[in-house]
């Protein structure tokens, strides 16, 4: 049997658990460049990390933009850990630990074959596709009731 785990962790702490999972995601996998992978915003931020069996296989960090609106970012699950519910569990995380810090919105830069993950979850696409780090991508925003 799966047993998936989602801790909140301190980066200094998890860095090389959390570093592993977004290059072999987004620059292996994906081909996004360390530079913009890795933008210095580590630091400020709070970071999910999902273990699947005790082993870390996934993570996301939630930045505050303003006093108001927080940005999710960084969602990465590694291959062989996907399809087991492990994305839905750190966004459902995440929303409950945004919630209870009275944001009242949150945005999420989509990869656009993804959206439909985030739909699920309330958000909606606003504006235009665009791309980031060459992928295909659409801004979501989702509205708490804080």
């Amino acid at each position: 049997m799966n047993k998936v785990e989602i801790k909140l962790v301190k980066y200094s702490e998890y860095f090389t658990q959390i570093n592993s999972i977004r290059i072999a995601v987004f620059q292996e996998e994906q081909g996004v460049p360390a530079a913009l992978e890795f933008d210095g915003k580590d630091a400020t931020a709070q970071h999910l990390l999902a273990y699947l069996n005790g082993k870390p296989v996934g993570t996301s960090r939630i930045r505050k933009l303003d006093e108001n609106v927080v940005k999710i970012e960084r969602l990465a699950v590694i291959p062989t850990a996907r399809g087991k519910g492990i994305a839905n569990q750190l966004m459902a995380t995440a929303l409950e630990l945004i919630s209870s810090q009275n944001y009242s919105q949150v945005m999420i830069h989509s990869q656009e074959y993804i959206k439909r993950l985030y739909e699920k979850l309330g958000f909606e696409q606003v504006g235009n596709p665009f791309e980031e780090a060459g992928i295909p991508h659409v801004k979501m925003i989702k509205f708490l009731g804080n």
